[in-house]
């Protein structure tokens, strides 16, 4: 494919503009001149709906928009690289070539070996912006994660939110700071030997601020229908500029952000029934982009092998994909969980071991929740295919209060917990403070315009009102201190409990370092198993006065109820061949051939 191609895209001797309209018969580009004025020029209309313009002598800073049909409506750029005022103002001419880059030698972090930390880029710190997460890089590199993953950060309506109401694909969100301030994360992400990957949503636009849709109404269809309305047109009458303004997208953010892959939200709602998917090909453009290899890593609820299956086998050929099962199920066990699709989920002790053992923990049984069979086969999968996770944005936000796993669970089971997720061989995921167990929720926050916002805080009670377990008030997503509250409190790691549930997670991780292969169940009780990768195992409790065999001799690794992890904790007794635990813990050790 040409690249660039869409957008304003700095040449030499001026600055040369795309944009795709199928409907406009005229299409005009308004250039500020910073003095409150406009200068107008016509663009030339080419096959497609193309329309083009160069601008001899333009640079990078000015800012412009589009007239169609000489209407009065000012179309900021669907290719727009920055939208300095917000998704309703000028886009801005960005060139991407101004930033001297540092990372000549990176060459990824390898697949099997990612560790990934979700955050979120206005909540992770006080300043909420690129360079105030920069400077915690070097904590993320000591706390032994191999990967960043961003919520998304393309411009979303107003100064605060999840990142899930797209209006400008291209454009990074101007809350969060200037394009050249998210190339220096990832440039210094890259210095300390992280990955950054960033979340991407291709399956709808945000409800405000979404000006391509105006320019080209075929970016949906009518023939598909997904949970936010109308599918995005990949299939029908007018989809090969869709495919292609999205295909372009992953392109632009791999090579002109040096990221490491994407994660794909909801790619159930991705439908296409084209003869090639659009997965597939974009596996294919995202594959073909130079230098290291970049990874696409799924989420969906499906538990569709196809997703990774290599495309020359009728796949996909995805990296990836995020299975919930095992967060469902340890959440169930833990807190009893009962509602939505938790009641498809036992909690039992067996189902975690399977889970672990096979990836996911539907294969084609019959969901009460779905309504039907869901899952598929993880035969010839490997560990790495699956991403697993015991906190999410997903699963801590869309929580009407926005808790914790630790809000619900006693801390050593917590602790024990996290011992598991971090043992499996599956790709672990940690949100943003769970390494330290933090007491800051997660809350649904926005930021829309007062008539839109209403619907949204409406809709967010709404959703909540049936739910037993979820009564009470519902925190107000437009309200700006649902979104204050979500900050991360750093000065928890002050604090005993929290410092010593930190160690914990930093002695986990660098014990993961030593661990390969696959994972043996080799013993399974209500409340714990054993599990074994090579000469480590797993000795699990999630209840106190539980007894688990263990045979051979044992060095002690690691004790998530000892003095360095837990204030107070009780430690487990080693017995000559079995190990008691009087509180939910769990220990690794190495045993000697």
């Amino acid at each position: 494919m040409q690249y660039p191609f869409l957008g304003a895209t700095v040449e030499p001797g001026g600055v040369r503009f795309r944009v795709v309209s199928p409907i406009a018969q005229r299409m005009e580009l308004v250039v500020e001149d910073g003095g409150g004025q406009s200068k107008l020029y016509d663009m030339t209309r080419q096959e497609g709906g193309l329309f083009e313009a160069f601008i001899a002598g333009l640079q990078p800073g000015a800012r412009y928009r589009y007239r169609m049909d000489g209407g009065d409506t000012l179309y900021p750029d669907p290719a727009s690289r920055f939208q300095p005022k917000g998704v309703h103002g000028p886009s801005e001419v960005i060139d991407p070539h101004a930033y001297n880059w540092q990372d000549a030698g990176w060459a990824g972090v390898p697949h099997q070996d990612l560790v990934f930390y979700e955050l979120h880029v206005g909540t992770f710190t006080p300043e909420g912006t690129y360079e105030a997460a920069r400077a915690k890089l070097p904590y993320l590199k000591e706390l032994g994660v191999t990967a960043v993953e961003l919520l998304p950060v393309a411009a979303f309506p107003g100064e605060r939110n999840w990142g899930y109401d797209p209006a400008a694909q291209f454009a990074p969100a101007h809350p969060y700071g200037r394009p050249d301030d998210l190339r220096r994360f990832v440039d210094e992400a890259h210095r300390l030997g992280l990955a950054v990957y960033l979340d991407v949503v291709y399956n709808h636009f945000g409800p405000d601020g979404a000006y391509v849709v105006g320019l080209n109404p075929q970016m949906f269809t009518a023939h598909h229908h997904t949970p936010w309305g109308q599918a995005i047109n990949l299939d029908d009458e007018g989809s090969a500029a869709v495919r292609a303004f999205f295909l372009e997208n992953a392109v632009y953010w791999l090579r002109e952000f040096h990221l490491d892959g994407f994660r794909l939200d909801a790619t159930f709602a991705l439908v296409d029934d084209s003869p090639k998917h659009f997965l597939a090909e974009l596996a294919e453009v995202v594959s073909s982009v130079p230098g290291w290899r970049r990874l696409l890593i799924a989420e969906d609820p499906r538990n569709m092998r196809a997703l990774v299956e290599p495309r020359e086998r009728g796949g996909y050929g995805l990296d990836g994909i995020w299975a919930d099962d095992f967060h469902h199920l340890v959440r169930r066990h833990l807190a009893g969980d009962r509602h939505a699709y938790y009641a498809d989920f036992t909690g039992k002790m067996q189902d975690i071991a399977t889970t672990l053992q096979q990836g996911w923990f539907y294969t084609g049984q019959h969901s009460a929740h779905w309504g039907g069979p869901r899952g598929t086969s993880t035969d010839g999968l490997k560990p790495e295919n699956f991403v697993l996770c015991i906190q999410n944005h997903d699963q801590v936000g869309n929580r009407p209060q926005g808790n914790r796993l630790t809000d619900d669970v006693s801390l050593d089971a917590y602790r024990a917990a996290s011992a598991l997720l971090l043992f499996a061989p599956q790709l672990p995921l940690l949100f943003q403070g769970q390494e330290w167990a933090t007491k800051t929720p997660f809350l649904y926050f926005t930021d829309h315009n007062p008539e839109l916002g209403k619907l949204v805080s409406e809709g967010r009670k709404e959703e909540f009102k049936d739910f037993p377990a979820f009564q009470g008030d519902v925190p107000d997503p437009q309200d700006e201190r649902s979104f204050l509250r979500s900050k991360l409190d750093w000065g928890e790691l002050d604090k005993e409990a929290h410092a010593g549930v930190l160690a914990l997670y930093r002695d986990l991780l660098a014990l993961r370092r030593e661990l390969s292969g696959d994972i043996d169940i080799v013993h399974v009780t209500d409340e714990g198993l054993v599990a074994r990768r090579g000469p480590f195992t797993l000795l699990l409790a999630f209840q106190g006065g539980t007894t688990l065999p263990l045979t051979g001799e044992a060095r002690v690794r690691l004790v998530t109820e000892s003095a360095r992890y837990a204030q107070g904790g009780r430690e487990p007794t080693f017995a000559e061949d079995a190990v008691h635990f009087p509180t939910p813990g769990a220990a690794i050790v190495e045993v000697r051939a």
